[in-house]
């Protein structure tokens, strides 16, 4: 009984084998794809950190722009044109020159705007939602990792001097106002912020930096 079943003993070990050797294979492959992706992932922190410190010791800026709105409801883009400036930590303009004369200046947790001789005050803790997305552009110039981070997941790429920040709110009512964010640059400087709303409409503004005064 046992010759006549050797055959088939045979061949269950020979194909236990086999199997045991597929899920090895399998395993060894798993496990090296998980570690490339932790190194991947370690690596992009390590670039983002190391981008965020550029950021942070640059404590002033300015620059021209040009922005692009894309609005469904409306045939063609709207374009404006202006110039910005930062100040470490939390002051940030935005002087819009074309089409029309418009001022927004924020200051620590302060919003003001400029139309002509209007000005209006408003206290962005009362606004939370615009205040992360305000937060969103001045933690990135500000280089505050951790500041964007209470309110974004970050998804960081970087290929030689160029690289990418994608902004997703983890927040609900920040995700009701803004889908993302976009920010792209080189080197410490940005050059190109795209914000995508819920409802589709995307702005594109382009930076141009200007040496300082």
């Amino acid at each position: 009984m046992l010759t006549e079943r050797a055959p088939a003993i045979m061949r269950a070990t020979f194909w236990a084998r086999k199997f045991l050797m597929r899920s090895w294979r399998t395993e060894c492959f798993v496990v090296g794809f998980m570690i490339i992706a932790l190194q991947d992932r370690a690596a992009a922190d390590e670039s983002l950190d190391s981008l965020m410190q550029s950021m942070a010791n640059r404590h002033h800026g300015r620059a021209a722009f040009t922005e692009r709105q894309f609005i469904a409801l409306l045939k063609a883009p709207v374009d404006s044109s202006g110039d910005l400036y930062f100040r470490a930590p939390d002051h940030l303009e935005k002087i819009t020159r074309v089409p029309v004369q418009e001022s927004l200046v924020i200051e620590r947790d302060t919003l003001t705007v400029t139309r002509g001789a209007t000005h209006h005050s408003l206290p962005l803790r009362a606004y939370p939602q615009f205040g992360a997305f305000i937060d969103s552009i001045r933690a990135t110039l500000a280089g505050d990792r951790s500041a964007l981070e209470k309110t974004y997941a970050l998804t960081f790429a970087s290929e030689g001097n160029r690289w990418s920040l994608l902004l997703t709110p983890r927040d609900k009512k920040v995700g009701n106002v803004v889908r993302q964010i976009h920010i792209a640059g080189e080197g410490d400087s940005i050059d190109v912020v795209e914000t995508v709303r819920p409802d589709g409409d995307r702005s594109v503004m382009t930076i141009t930096e200007l040496p300082d005064t």
